[in-house]
């Protein structure tokens, strides 16, 4: 009797933890319900990983890091001026960051390597991006401390800053799967 007590009040306890661990995240079983299309390329994580600390620079020559976006979900998509797959996923960045940005949700873009203020505000133009900021890795510190091999990578961040999915190359981030995976991100903030 004393040992159906003891496993009773183990799976308890451990209920307990898990249910109390995961009260403030997102359902990431809901998540992955939702991936379709090529939002179907998001590799979700079975644990958060800790994201890169290195800063990187704004339009303004500002110093700015991830831990400036904690309290939020971040989709930060590191990307080039000069990489083809990053311009056709921009303008769903774009809509996403404009329909959906603010509090509890924000779209990060970051251009690494060689791309200078001018080329990164003629891109912009060019492909009629308004909602997104002009951040800069030139010396592609957080991309390597992130591990961005290949171009464009988009990381999901939770609002205590840890990575909780990537997918390697280009999506639709305005589809009806990316919109649904925010909107699912954004609702778990207020559960």
């Amino acid at each position: 009797m004393r040992l159906v007590r003891s496993a009773v009040l183990t799976t308890l306890i451990y209920t307990g933890l898990a249910l109390g661990a995961n009260a403030a995240g997102a359902d990431m079983a809901a998540i992955d319900a939702l991936r379709d299309g090529t939002i179907k390329k998001l590799v979700l994580h079975s644990e958060p990983k800790a994201a890169g600390t290195s800063s990187f620079v704004g339009p303004d020559g500002t110093d700015y890091d991830l831990s400036q976006f904690k309290g939020r979900y971040v989709l930060l998509n590191f990307w080039a001026t000069w990489c083809a797959p990053c311009r056709a996923e921009m303008p769903s960045l774009d809509a996403l960051q404009r329909d959906f940005g603010g509090d509890k949700f924000q779209v990060v873009t970051v251009a690494t390597g060689r791309n200078p203020l001018p080329a990164v505000r003629k891109f912009f133009e060019e492909v009629g991006i308004t909602s997104l900021p002009m951040y800069r890795d030139p010396k592609q510190k957080l991309a390597r401390e992130m591990a961005v091999l290949g171009l464009p990578i988009t990381v999901i961040l939770d609002p205590e800053g840890n990575e909780i999915a990537r997918l390697r190359g280009d999506a639709e981030w305005n589809s009806e799967s990316a919109r649904a995976i925010v909107a699912e991100l954004i609702a778990s903030i207020d559960r």
